[in-house]
């Protein structure tokens, strides 16, 4: 196991699991898989507006899939979609790309030794392409 991958903070994240779970009634939900190792992740989401109101997520796949859903559990709840989209785009370009760490979301940071990992990019992209799909969905 690559320590850098799986360092404690990404540990203590997926041990959290902010936001694991199911939502009774949802206002949208999205499965997504990553055909290449497995995992899937489902989100589901209520609306108030055109913010996040509530966040759950099924996680079935790695600690690094897991950690990501509990940082989008733990921080999407009240943010404008706006944000969201912005956000999902700077955690993107930060993993491809070689980008700084979204500032709104620090924890996100913890995840910066995965952009050499190019086989574990789809892992913690996976929920924040989930989320994605739901806000679409929801119209939002």
């Amino acid at each position: 196991m690559d320590d850098s991958l799986y360092q404690q903070s990404i540990l203590a994240l997926a041990r959290a699991a902010d936001g694991a779970g199911r939502l009774d009634h949802p206002h949208a939900t999205a499965t997504v898989d990553n055909p290449v190792c497995g995992d899937r992740v489902t989100m589901d989401l209520t609306m108030d507006g055109t913010a996040v109101a509530a966040v759950r997520h099924k996680v079935r796949g790695c600690v690094l899939c897991q950690a990501t859903a509990a940082v989008i559990g733990r921080r999407a709840p009240g943010q404008p979609v706006d944000d969201l989209r912005t956000l999902a785009d700077g955690f993107d370009a930060m993993i491809r790309d070689g980008g700084p760490a979204p500032e709104l979301w620090p924890e996100l940071a913890a995840f910066e030794p995965l952009r050499a990992v190019r086989s574990r990019h789809e892992c913690v992209l996976l929920p924040f392409a989930a989320l994605a799909e739901a806000l679409t969905k929801a119209g939002a």
